[in-house]
């Protein structure tokens, strides 16, 4: 007896198209941010923002502190005796405004130096022996251009006949050394956000294989009615993208309170180098878009990976 041939009829047809899309859609039946998934993307994104946050800041502050020093030179004139001081500052004073280059002169007032100098020596109301501890005069000069030493030499070499007990520092020089251990911190950041978003794709491949082993039997049915690997990888990418975009949103609001509470315990401090390293607006569109990077490198690693095994498993 010959082998009856296929049914072709429309009907026929629609009824394996409807019968796919039922297995498609329940493949891989999954309550959003009920496994462990989306937990573990929302600790990886909440660390990574964090990280982020703390590389974008480091870098903020070296800007603004670089720009802000970078023609800054201190002279200090160290004599003891206050009249020869006073003496020396005003011959300083006048010998650098005849300097070429020079953009402006600032002598620091002593009610200044006074704070400066109180949490080490005391204040000079509450104890009059710190009155007695003489304090250099500083005298704060804006070059045009970013100080360099044939700059700060020429500066000494006019100093020195009319101030010989002037310092001249340039700001840049003695800060050079916090400028590169900022910068090391703001590199090590940045490895910290190529580690998590790595550990975020392991496992995302891991959640996909795991997913995989488990509807075997299913995915078997699904071929023998007409699904094409395509088809069956974009299951699995959507739900890992749902439960990424879950995981993102829930570990981008933590990560929001985080740098939040800790900007305002930095912005107490009132430290002008930390002051001026806050986030500014692109900083922050930056950090938002982390939840959406990471649901786009989780869908494409799910995608990736499901359709590996997929070739493996045919």
């Amino acid at each position: 007896m010959s082998r009856a041939s296929p049914d072709k009829s429309p009907g026929r047809i629609g009824r394996r198209r409807a019968l796919f899309a039922r297995g498609e859609a329940e493949l891989v039946p999954q309550a959003r941010l009920s496994g462990p998934m989306p937990w573990v993307i929302a600790i990886m994104v909440a660390l990574t923002a964090i990280a982020l946050a703390a590389g974008l800041t480091l870098g903020n502050t070296v800007t603004a502190a670089t720009a802000e020093i970078e023609g800054g030179v201190t002279v200090q004139i160290v004599e003891p005796r206050t009249d020869l001081r006073e003496r020396e500052v005003t011959r300083a004073l006048a010998a650098l405004k005849v300097l070429p280059g020079i953009q402006s002169i600032r002598l620091v007032p002593q009610e200044e130096l006074d704070k400066l100098v109180a949490p080490w020596l005391g204040s000079v109301d509450e104890d009059p022996a710190a009155a007695a501890i003489p304090v250099p005069a500083l005298i704060d000069v804006r070059l045009r251009r970013p100080t360099t030493r044939s700059q700060v030499a020429v500066v000494e070499e006019a100093l020195l006949p009319v101030a010989p007990s002037a310092r001249v520092d340039a700001q840049a020089t003695w800060l050079r050394p916090v400028f590169d251990a900022i910068v090391s911190l703001q590199w090590l950041a940045i490895a910290l956000v190529v580690l998590l978003a790595g550990a975020l794709a392991a496992a995302v491949l891991l959640a996909a294989r795991s997913a995989l082993g488990t509807n075997r039997d299913t995915i078997e049915i699904v071929h023998l009615l007409g699904g094409t690997d395509t088809q069956i990888a974009r299951v699995f990418q959507r739900s890992i993208g749902w439960d990424a975009a879950g995981g993102g949103a829930v570990g981008l609001a933590l990560a929001m309170m985080v740098i939040l509470g800790l900007g305002r315990r930095f912005s107490g401090l009132g430290a002008g180098m930390v002051s001026s390293g806050g986030l500014v607006w692109t900083d922050w569109l930056l950090l938002a878009l982390v939840p959406l990077l990471a649901t786009l490198l989780a869908m494409l690693t799910a995608r990736l990976t499901v359709m590996h095994a997929l070739r493996k498993m045919l």
